[in-house]
């Protein structure tokens, strides 16, 4: 066989007789490229290859093998752009030798990424780029190479590329290095490659320097792109007077200065783009020298500096980009200009303001054919003249203010092909005129504000191919209109009101090869008219409210590829199929109530690659060599259901290597109580979850060396792991980003990955130590909570950009690395309970971005810093238990995003009220807070009225659902399940509680153990949704505000030991969630109510209150009255006369007499013959 083969080449148009049935070509709206899960060694057996082109495909996001290649001894032409492949570039490339062409390039507009290949955008990061130890050991041998294309290839540590390029690639006509994260300046010795072509460095924003003038004596370039590459100083003229040069790319670098010259000959350029540059020009008319041109990029600044006439004469003009944003210019001379250009094809226009000029110019470009616009802004007329770009094809306005409703003029373009539009101030419903539109193939719509129904004349729509509208506030089923389009081969429906049932004419699109339906609220089953979509490659409902078993006949579709209904509510079990005739890719059925076992037809579906039925309720017993048997599979998640799972080929101490699959995905959350062995033979796993088991004793050896090439996520966390079998501290890990090794038993040192690791998660165990120098190994979170770790913080923290750190609940002593406050930069600083001392820095940067700052129970002194004022994302601030002085810091009141201040048990003295006057005044004062805990300070004096006016979030139910204040993680991912959780500690129904997940509706004041007095303000009772109120071991006099029955949330009352006085309002008994109350040790009398929850309350409630009466104490109620005295003896009640009836007259007469004294004029007789007698 190696003799056959010279070329191979299975690009993007590749046979399908050579890849088999699990391969398939799909449409320009839902294609498919070739799967395959890495690339099988098998190919380095073809040692007599030239040419091998493995482009535009998806290898799943495998490793390169790191041997092999050297064997490919003849290969001149090697591509493996855009295919999916990623990690270290293999050393072996660099001996061949003879290669003439090297293409590995990453492009970031990957034109697949909404198709199926992109199945793995669960995890939160999408990683599939090469990275470049040393470029210099790449390129050493390679001295025959022409074309080299390394756009998007980390090189980053690949030390000095420039003078590796000079030294070794001499005859070199194509130098494609953008994006490569590239450092230091152009050099010189560059100069030597005086046989390029083509140059292209763009978006590496760490070169600074000047222009390179050398490449103007390369005499056959003719493409030079260096945009956004931080080029400074003074552009020489000749570059565009170059004879051979035709593309010219600077823009972006807004430091480049220069003029356009004039000069007497035409120039060469055809492209020339030099918007966002410090570019002009240097006389009038100098621009008419570019005959040639076809595209062109400018600011208006720019253009301003031309006269129009001579702008005007260009008739090749083709392509034309104008950024406007922040020019203040009058536009109407330039779209003046704009206007004239009768041969423009192709118009782009960024920033613009159209509500200070006129779009009338734009619309007489009537051989116009593409009309894109970008944050510009129009007034409501603005657009109708869109209506005279009668030819028109392709329309795009993209994160445009339209301040109004989408225009009735768009339905005038008879001939538009493509309409895209995307923004956020719609006012108004989708104009029926867009039926009009007969030629539109493709429509897409994403757009709040867009109210009303969806026009049925979108039915009249029959040359559509493509819909897709998301994200606007319409409610209501799914306009029946749109299952007319006979031609429909794609269907979205995206983050939009839709409810309901899914209809069932759906099945009506016979051309349908997408269909997505997601994150909308359909609900019911899933109609079995799906089914008659025999063209089907990928059908995705996920994010909705279906309910009802999954249909069988789903998986039998023969061309479907792939599968997505996880995120609803799905009940019943999964019914075998006949797995034969189906070609499944991608089964995502996560996130259900399905129960019941596996079926056997998953372990029968041949070409599966990506399989998810985690979170669910699965049960019974299955072996991992199931799955194995899917020489396909790539990604397996049967985590959080309540499966039994089993690895009988390890516990037979048999090898499954000659037929297990490349998984590189795994979730194992599965009851497991020991590693499975088979995971040894898996040697490209770059995501591994085993969390949440039962598994005991050492994490293996073979863990840290057979993946530390490929691994990026390691969950071993909830687990009863103590021992970690390495040879290093130092982890060698090549593209770690997350470890979590929390919530287990380990001991002794915490070893860290090298490079450094993203985020890692150590808390929760026994680790004693951390390595001398730790800080060079932090990324951007570092997280060891609940360990017994001691020591200082290294100053070489300062050097780090790290995001979250948590040192809580350690013996960590010393000061405080003023860096970690003053510069700004983290998000989350916890340092609960730990040993700190010393004062904290006061010199807060401006660009404070931080969230959470727990300094809880240390022995920090000082005054809390008033430059925390500039950390306006500040959500949580615990300084409690320390040694802190100074008054209260009322300058916090002007935070916005301020939820939990803690300060208690420290030396904070004064008044609060009169702190309320310094502070702000706008009616926003601490309007965020939920929870206030100044307790145990020195606080006196009467608390005013006005001081609860700012607390608005507590005074309406806000945030009713319960949602956790938490930090997202340093990368700023949204990574849920690693979000920093913020912990406090109150006083909650008479103990101390400490609450690790903080509830947006918990509210709580806790004022208790200060000095303050005054009578209680009424104002509290606005606060209808506080849980907590303390106010015990205070000074404070008068009633009880009756205004507290309408704190109708509240849970726990404490107002003891005060001076209160007057009896319980009966309001309180309103207050019908109270869970704690405590009145004792006031002056409060009278009768306790005796209703609603009064009536759960024991003694000690209300002890200590001597003119308290009836129940629960032991004291009653006792109605007998006081001996009356002279003075008052006419005014004795009727009470006293019937006494002295029932006493002197005997029982029977008193009792008659008593029935009398009630009955009009006779019991008035008997009263004053009653009285005559006691006398």
């Amino acid at each position: 066989m190696a003799t056959w083969y010279r070329l191979l080449s299975l690009g993007r148009c590749w046979l399908q007789q050579l890849l088999g049935p699990c391969h398939r070509f799909g449409t320009p709206w839902a294609w498919i490229v070739l799967y395959s899960q890495g690339l099988d060694p098998a190919i380095f057996k073809l040692t007599s290859l030239q040419l091998l082109d493995l482009s535009m495909n998806n290898f799943g996001q495998h490793i390169l093998p790191a041997s092999g290649f050297e064997r490919l001894s003849l290969l001149t032409h090697l591509n493996l752009s855009n295919s999916r492949f990623q990690g270290k570039i293999p050393i072996g490339i660099s001996k061949l030798v003879n290669l003439i062409s090297l293409d590995l390039s990453v492009s970031y507009y990957d034109t697949t990424e909404d198709s199926l290949s992109d199945y793995d955008s669960s995890i939160g990061i999408i990683s599939y780029v090469f990275w470049l130890p040393n470029f210099q050991n790449l390129v050493a041998n390679l001295n025959s190479l022409r074309e080299l294309y390394l756009d998007g290839v980390d090189m980053s540590s690949s030390g000095d590329w420039c003078h590796a390029l000079a030294e070794s690639l001499p005859d070199l006509r194509v130098l494609s290095l953008s994006s490569c994260f590239l450092g230091g300046p152009i050099c010189w010795s560059l100069s030597r490659l005086d046989s390029l072509t083509a140059i292209n460095l763009e978006d590496n924003f760490d070169i600074p320097a000047t222009f390179p003038e050398f490449f103007m004596d390369f005499s056959n370039l003719s493409v030079l792109q260096l945009a956004r590459t931080n080029l400074q100083g003074w552009f020489p003229r000749r570059v565009f007077e170059s004879k051979t040069l035709r593309v010219l790319d600077l823009s972006g670098n807004q430091d480049l200065l220069g003029h356009v010259p004039n000069f007497s000959n035409a120039s060469s350029l055809e492209t020339m783009m030099l918007d966002g540059t410090n570019l002009s020009f240097g006389k009038p008319g100098s621009f008419s020298n570019f005959k040639s041109l076809q595209t062109l990029s400018l600011d208006v600044d720019f253009a301003f500096m031309e006269h129009q006439s001579s702008l005007g004469i260009h008739m090749s003009l083709q392509h034309l980009e104008l950024t406007q944003m922040e020019s203040t210019k009058d536009l109407g001379l330039i779209l003046s200009w704009i206007g004239d250009l009768q041969n423009l094809a192709s118009l782009e226009l960024s920033g613009w303001n159209f509500s200070r000029t006129s779009f009338s110019s734009v619309a007489k470009l009537k051989n116009l054919k593409s009309l894109s616009m970008y944050y510009c802004n129009f007034t409501k007329p603005s657009l109708s003249a869109i209506r005279n770009l009668v030819n028109l094809r392709s329309l795009v306005i993209n994160q445009c203010e339209l301040n109004g409703p989408m225009p009735s003029a768009i339905g005038d373009l008879a001939d538009l092909e493509s309409l895209e539009i995307i923004a956020y101030d719609f006012l108004g419903p989708i104009p029926s005129a867009i039926g009009n539109l007969r030629s539109l193939k493709s429509l897409e719509i994403n757009a709040h504000g867009l109210l009303g129904p969806i026009p049925s004349s979108i039915g009249n729509l029959s040359s559509l191919i493509r819909l897709a509208i998301s994200a606007f506030e319409f409610s209501g089923p799914m306009p029946p209109a749109i299952c007319n389009l006979s031609n429909l081969e794609a269907l979205e429906m995206r983050s939009s009101g839709f409810f309901g049932p899914i209809p069932y004419a759906i099945g009506l699109l016979k051309k349908l090869t997408s269909l997505r339906l997601q994150e909308c609220s359909f609900s019911g089953s899933i109609p079995n008219s799906v089914f008659n979509l025999t063209r089907l490659i990928e059908l995705d409902l996920s994010f909705n409210l279906l309910s009802g078993e999954i249909p069988t006949s789903v998986f039998t579709i023969p061309t479907l590829r792939r599968l997505d209904i996880h995120f609803n509510q799905l009940s019943g079990s999964i019914k075998d199929f006949d797995a034969t005739s189906s070609h499944l890719v991608f089964v995502d059925l996560s996130k259900n109530n399905l129960i019941g076992h596996i079926p056997k037809s998953f372990f029968q579906l041949r070409c599966l690659a990506y399989l998810d039925i985690g979170w669910n309720n699965l049960v019974g017993s299955v072996d991992l060599s199931s799955f194995w048997r899917l020489r396909n599979l790539n990604h397996l998640d049967l985590s959080n259901n309540k499966l039994s799972v089993r690895d009988m080929d390890g516990e037979d101490n048999n090898s499954p290597s000659t037929y297990i699959p490349r998984v590189t995905w795994l979730g194992l959350s599965c009851n497991l109580t020991e590693f499975p062995v088979s995971l040894a033979h898996l040697n490209q796993v770059s995501y591994l979850d085993l969390s949440s088991n039962r598994i005991s004793g050492a994490i293996p050896k073979w863990m840290w060396v057979t993946w530390n090439s490929s691994l990026t996520y390691l969950n071993l966390s909830h687990n009863l792991l103590s021992i970690m079998q390495f040879t290093s501290y130092v982890l060698p890990f090549d593209q770690l980003e997350i470890l979590d090794l929390s919530f287990n038993q380990l001991q002794g040192q915490i070893p860290m990955p090298s490079p450094p690791a993203a985020m890692l998660y150590y808390s929760n165990n026994n680790f004693s130590s951390v390595l001398p120098n730790f800080t060079l190994y932090l990324g951007q979170e570092f997280r060891i909570s609940k360990n017994k770790i001691s020591g200082h913080i290294p100053k070489s923290v300062c050097d780090s950009t790290i995001g979250v750190l948590d040192l809580s609940f350690n013996n960590f002593s010393g000061q405080i690395p003023s860096c970690l406050i003053e510069d700004g930069y983290m998000s989350v600083l916890s340092l609960r309970e730990n040993q700190f001392e010393g004062m904290l820095p006061t010199n807060i940067k401006d660009y404070c971005f931080l969230h959470t700052l727990d300094l809880n129970n240390n022995k920090i002194e000082g005054q809390l810093p008033r430059t925390l004022t500039k950390c306006l994302q500040l959500e949580f601030l615990d300084i409690g238990n320390n040694n802190m002085v100074g008054i209260f810091p009322s300058y916090l009141g002007v935070l916005p995003r301020l939820r939990v201040l803690v300060m208690r048990s420290n030396r904070f003295y004064g008044s609060m009220s009169g702190a309320l006057h310094n502070g702000d005044k706008s009616g926003e004062y601490f309007s965020s807070l939920q929870i206030l805990d100044v307790a145990s300070n020195n606080f006196f004096g009467n608390l005013s009225p006005d001081w609860f006016e700012g607390l608005k979030s507590m005074m309406t139910e806000l945030n009713s659902t319960g949602e956790i204040i938490s930090a997202l993680n340093g990368s700023g991912n949204g990574n849920v399940e690693h979000a920093y959780q913020d912990t406090v500690t109150i006083y909650y129904k008479s103990i101390y509680r400490t609450f690790n997940k903080i509830l947006t509706t918990l509210t709580v004041i806790d004022l208790s153990n200060n000095s303050f007095g005054g009578t209680i303000p009424g104002s509290l009772g606005r606060l209808f949704s506080l849980h907590v109120l303390n106010m015990s071991g205070n000074a404070f006099t008068g009633d009880i505000p009756r205004e507290f029955g309408r704190m109708t949330q509240l849970e726990s009352l404490d107002l003891s030991q005060n001076q209160l006085s007057g009896d319980i309002p009966d309001a309180l008994t309103n207050l019908t969630f109270l869970g704690i109350l405590n009145l004792s040790n006031n002056q409060l009398v009278g009768r306790i109510p005796w209703s609603g929850q009064f009536a759960t309350f024991q003694n000690n409630s209300f002890e200590g209150n001597l003119g308290l009466c009836g129940l629960p104490l032991s004291n009653p109620c006792d109605i007998r009255p006081a001996p009356p005295s002279v003075a008052h003896g006419e005014k004795s009640s009727h009470v006293d006369v019937i006494l002295f009836l029932f006493v002197g007259l005997g029982f029977g007469i008193g009792f008659a007499a008593a029935i009398l004294m009630r009955w009009g004029r006779i019991g008035e007789w008997f009263v004053k013959s009653a009285r005559a007698l006691r006398t």
